[in-house]
């Protein structure tokens, strides 16, 4: 049994909104070390969330949250190797994990986008999650039917954790 329990990061809210999710989401904008760039993009992307919305009574800060809910997923599938066989098994995430995919989710979307600079990419990925349009929403739900469909497999988990539909 593990003697060492591993204790959850805690981050810094950044100094504009002082938010602690924004450190978390620059932390993985951010390449070869350069944070203050990648505070520059996210800053950029939350103006041009602010320019580009349509709704006036929801905040920029509103919008990339109810983004980030509708793109962290509830569950994913692990390879399990039972018997001789490979078997993807859906497993429960925890909350901690759940944002981290929801924030990986939407950066791959925007990066594949087409806009010219990654904040206008960021901006427009962000605005289509929060209406459930954009492509990290479908990458969440891909990622759903998965674990629906090999849901048949879940009995075999040896812990306590049973997969629930949300």
């Amino acid at each position: 049994m593990r003697t060492f329990t591993s204790k959850y990061k805690k981050y810094d809210p950044d100094p504009k909104y002082n938010q602690s999710i924004i450190t978390r989401i620059v932390h993985h904008i951010m390449k070869h070390g350069k944070k203050i760039k990648a505070y520059n993009i996210f800053y950029d992307t939350m103006y041009k969330i602010n320019k580009y919305k349509n709704d006036d009574s929801k905040s920029s800060m509103d919008i990339l949250k109810e983004a980030l809910k509708n793109t962290m997923p509830m569950v994913e599938v692990r390879t399990i190797r039972r018997g001789g066989s490979s078997i993807q098994m859906p497993i429960p995430i925890s909350s901690n994990l759940r944002i981290t995919k929801g924030i990986k989710l939407i950066l791959e979307a925007a990066s594949r986008r087409n806009e010219k600079t990654m904040s206008s990419k960021l901006a427009m990925e962000i605005i289509a999650a929060s209406k459930e349009e954009g492509n990290s929403v479908k990458k969440k739900q891909n990622i759903h039917k998965m674990a629906e469909a090999n849901k048949a497999f879940s009995h075999l988990m040896t812990n306590s954790l049973v997969w629930q539909k949300n």
